[in-house]
C-alpha cells in the first residue's frame, strides 16, 4: 500500500473528501518553495502535487507556465525537485507527494535511474501528462513495479470507448480534468462534473479527484461534493506569483482545504 492508498483509506474511514494542492517546485525560488511545501499539510492539504518545471508545458495555462519559467530561471532542476521532496520527508513521512510534469526530463535522466531516485526521495506517484496509455511500457509499468502509483488524466472528451484504456494500469486515483483546455482557463461546474464522475466510477474502484477550474473555497466544496476530492493549482500558484508572503499563501490554501473538507 502506497502513502496515496493509505491516505484515501483514512479519508474514507472518516467520511472525508480529499484536498489536493499543486505547487511548482522551485517557484519563486528553492527556499520559498520548500517553505510553502512544508506548510501545506498544516494548511489541511491531504496530497501534495509537486510540479516539475519544464520548458514546454503544453497542458498548462499562463499562470503555471510562468511559475515553471520562474523556477527554471532560478536554477530549478529535476535533481533539486527530488532534493526538495527529500528535505520535506525529514519532517513528514505520511503526506503523499505526486510528481506532476512531462516525460522529457525523466527520459533524459533514464527511467530506471529516475524511478530509483524518486522512490528514495519519498515520491509516491507520478502524473506525466504527455504519455498516453499506448506508451505504458515506457514509464507506467516500470513505475508501478517500483512501488509508485501512476495516475492518469481523464477529460470531458474521454468517451466510453476510450475510458477503459485510460483506466488500464492506472493506480492511486484518477485525475478528472473538469474543463477542456489548459489549466486555469475556465471554472469547473459541479452540475457538469457530477455525471462525468459517476460515469467514470461505474468503471473503476479508484477515487476520482477533480481538478482545473477550482479557485474558491465554495467551488472546492461544490466539486468535492460530487467527487472524492478536489485539486487546486493555478489559484495557489497565482498567489505565489503575486509575491504573497508564505503565511498568506498557506492561509489561502487552508480556506480552500476547509471548503473541500466541508463537502
Amino acid at each position: 500500500m502506497t502513502r496515496i492508498d493509505a491516505k484515501f483509506a483514512d479519508l474514507n474511514a472518516k467520511g472525508k473528501k480529499a484536498f489536493v494542492a499543486y505547487v511548482m517546485a522551485g517557484d519563486p525560488d528553492y527556499e520559498t518553495s520548500l517553505e510553502v511545501v512544508k506548510g501545506l499539510p498544516g494548511a489541511g492539504v491531504d496530497i501534495i502535487e509537486l510540479g516539475l518545471p519544464f520548458t514546454d508545458p503544453m497542458a498548462d495555462g499562463p499562470t503555471i507556465q510562468l511559475a515553471g519559467q520562474r523556477a527554471l530561471d532560478g536554477g530549478m532542476t529535476l535533481q533539486k525537485t527530488l532534493d526538495l521532496a527529500t528535505e520535506f520527508r525529514k519532517q513528514d513521512d505520511t503526506t503523499p507527494i505526486v510528481l506532476m510534469g512531462y516525460y522529457n526530463p525523466i527520459y533524459n535522466r533514464g527511467v530506471d535511474t529516475f524511478l530509483a531516485d524518486a522512490k528514495a526521495a519519498g515520491i509516491d506517484g507520478l502524473i506525466v501528462v504527455d504519455l498516453p496509455p499506448e506508451e505504458d511500457e515506457e514509464l507506467c509499468i516500470p513505475a508501478q513495479a517500483a512501488g509508485l502509483n501512476f495516475i492518469r488524466l481523464a477529460t470531458p472528451t474521454t468517451d466510453d470507448r476510450r475510458l477503459p484504456k485510460v483506466l488500464q494500469n492506472t493506480s492511486g486515483f484518477v485525475y478528472y480534468v473538469s474543463v477542456t483546455g489548459i489549466t486555469g482557463a475556465a471554472e469547473a461546474q459541479a452540475g457538469e462534473v457530477g455525471p462525468e464522475v459517476a460515469r467514470i466510477k461505474a468503471k473503476t474502484d479508484l477515487p476520482i479527484i477533480v481538478g482545473f477550474g477550482i479557485n474558491t473555497p465554495d467551488r472546492a466544496e461544490a466539486i468535492a461534493s460530487v467527487a472524492d476530492g478536489a485539486v487546486v493549482g493555478s489559484a495557489i500558484v497565482g498567489q505565489i506569483g503575486a509575491g504573497k508572503p508564505v503565511s498568506e499563501v498557506l492561509s489561502f490554501v487552508k480556506s480552500l482545504a476547509d471548503g473541500a473538507h466541508r463537502a
